[in-house]
């Protein structure tokens, strides 16, 4: 009964992570902007970046929301969010509002985000967390298989406004329904898993550990070569391949992403969190070093598939290593924490790309950037290695 029960909480928690990666879809929703209302790039591309931003922010403080109140209430207040912000975009579509709908649809998204897992975790065996976290966060990926074709429909068609309320629509009936099923397991069940209920490490104490500052380096280093990949595949495949159809690399990008959320979490429980960290960043590294050769669709199209999927297998072992070393007490919280080096690698990863393509034509010294950053987190996991084996 208990299994059945916690099936149902991964199957909750999936599902409304299926909303919770429009951000991906934001190409579309930009060049539809640009195209056909006659927004300034700039004007576009703001609103995203707001959005971000507000994500990364607000998963800290409603972390530790989900820990004192429970993951239902919090993904009830996570989910209205970012339904009204999402109705509020696709009802006063305006370069000036637009950043603060997507401010407030950003910061439903993070509640949203950090609220999902810590649930559905509790519920299975410590030999199962790497598994159930895969599962769960690759429902933010697998949304832009399905979310790209229905942005690019409303584009072509009735317009982008009705696709943003479509989104808030879902978010406030479907996936409102399903956050009711969000339950932590009862104190009994709790009892039965000692090794997960006894291991609590607050947040106060995990930010002195040394261990969450080295996966917070980890994180946002390593995230920075999938979020280059993410968001100048376009510019990439036309400059280096001459070729246009980037939504083909896009849905390609968001499967291998979503193949390495579920791969990635089980083999994290089978092979260990540290060695699967680095042999991530060893393939990734490669694939970043070899990526200046790229020249045709094929191996354009191997090259994003290699990167989405080591992208997508860092974003299932990266919180199971979490809830190893700190528990699941103020797991929200500390997952949280260590999410905002994801903001840094975002800024890191896209800027950094930008910057060297405008200064030199290309983004060979991008793909060295990337390089080095893995290699410096490859080197970073042998540290996290010494320090769990210390305890800290």
């Amino acid at each position: 009964m208990k299994e059945n029960r916690g099936k149902v909480v991964l199957a909750a928690g999936t599902t409304i992570n299926l909303m919770a990666g429009i951000l991906y879809t934001w190409g579309i929703i930009s060049v539809s902007l640009v195209n056909n209302l006659g927004w300034s790039y700039q004007e576009a591309s703001l609103p995203y970046t707001i959005a971000t931003l507000a994500f990364v922010i607000a998963m800290v403080p409603f972390g530790r929301v989900q820990d004192k109140v429970g993951p239902r209430i919090t993904a009830n207040i996570g989910l209205i969010t970012m339904g009204v912000g999402m109705l509020l975009a696709g009802l006063y579509l305006k370069p000036a509002l637009m950043p603060l709908w997507m401010a407030i649809t950003g910061v439903g998204i993070g509640i949203v985000n950090v609220c999902a897992m810590p649930p559905a975790v509790k519920w299975f065996p410590p030999e199962k967390k790497g598994m159930v976290t895969g599962i769960v966060i690759a429902g933010v990926s697998v949304s832009s298989l399905w979310l790209a074709p229905v942005a690019q429909k409303f584009s072509d068609g009735v317009g982008i406004n009705w696709y943003l309320i479509f989104i808030g629509i879902i978010n406030l009936t479907i996936s409102l329904g399903a956050a009711q099923l969000l339950v932590n397991p009862p104190e009994s069940a709790k009892k039965e898993r000692p090794s997960i209920a006894q291991l609590g490490v607050s947040w106060k104490e995990a930010v002195k550990r040394p261990s969450m500052w080295i996966l917070w380096l980890m994180f946002g280093l390593s995230s920075s070569a999938g979020l280059m990949v993410i968001g100048h595949i376009g510019h990439i495949a036309l400059q280096q391949a001459n070729f246009t159809k980037a939504f083909l690399l896009v849905m390609l990008l968001a499967l291998f992403n979503s193949l390495g959320r579920f791969i990635g979490g089980y083999l994290s429980d089978k092979m260990g969190r540290a060695s699967l960290m680095r042999l991530i960043f060893i393939i990734q590294g490669t694939n970043m070093a070899a990526f200046r050769f790229y020249t045709n669709p094929v191996t354009i199209a191997i090259g994003v598939a290699i990167a989405g999927m080591c992208y997508g297998a860092g974003f299932a072992v990266f919180p199971a290593t979490v809830a190893d070393l700190y528990g699941l007490k103020d797991f929200g919280t500390n997952y949280g924490i260590m999410y905002t080096g994801w903001g840094v690698g975002g800024i890191i990863g896209p800027m950094a790309a930008a910057t060297i393509a405008d200064r030199f034509g290309n983004y060979n010294m991008a793909y060295i950037l990337a390089f080095i950053l893995l290699i410096i987190s490859i080197l970073f996991t042998f540290r996290l290695t010494w320090r769990m084996h210390r305890g800290e």
